[in-house]
């Protein structure tokens, strides 16, 4: 298997999925002091609706992604802290804007916790720009979009 490849995550994925979800965003349970949602997911779900895509055997990074009429939503991001600095997030990155311009849409959008500020450093490099803050419950987030040409 081609460990670059991203493809559609099956039911077998599902505790893979987990496991990278938790080891990229347990780190930040303290700092924020919940949480993060994508810990939370309902993982089994997202990939019975086909909205997981994922890089790797094993699976070291994973996309969770929500289209809608008119942008693609990158719900989550995951990669393995034991891959960083390999290139997968950028990957990913580069295959949800692929996925958009497969599905017809222009934009692309996302959010990050303003406690996430690695997250806020990455963003941008790939012509995200910040749209917004918005505090959900006991969350703080910085909303971005990059429309795509």
């Amino acid at each position: 298997m081609n460990h670059d490849e991203i493809r559609p995550a099956g039911a077998d994925d599902v505790p893979a999925v987990k496991a990278v979800t938790d080891a990229a965003f347990s780190p930040y349970i303290e700092r924020i002091g919940v949480v993060p949602r994508p810990m939370e997911a309902d993982h089994a779900a997202d990939v019975a609706a086909g909205r997981v895509f994922v890089t790797g055997d094993p699976v070291v990074g994973l996309v969770v992604l929500e289209a809608y009429e008119d942008h693609l939503f990158l719900d989550s991001i995951a990669v393995h802290p034991d891959t960083h600095g390999q290139g997968v997030g950028g990957r990913l990155l580069r295959f949800v804007e692929a996925r958009a311009r497969a599905l017809g849409l222009r934009e692309i959008r996302l959010y990050t916790n303003v406690m996430m500020w690695e997250n806020r450093k990455i963003y941008p490099k790939y012509g995200y720009e910040v749209v917004g803050r918005r505090v959900d419950g006991p969350y703080a987030r910085v909303h971005y979009r990059k429309v795509l040409d």
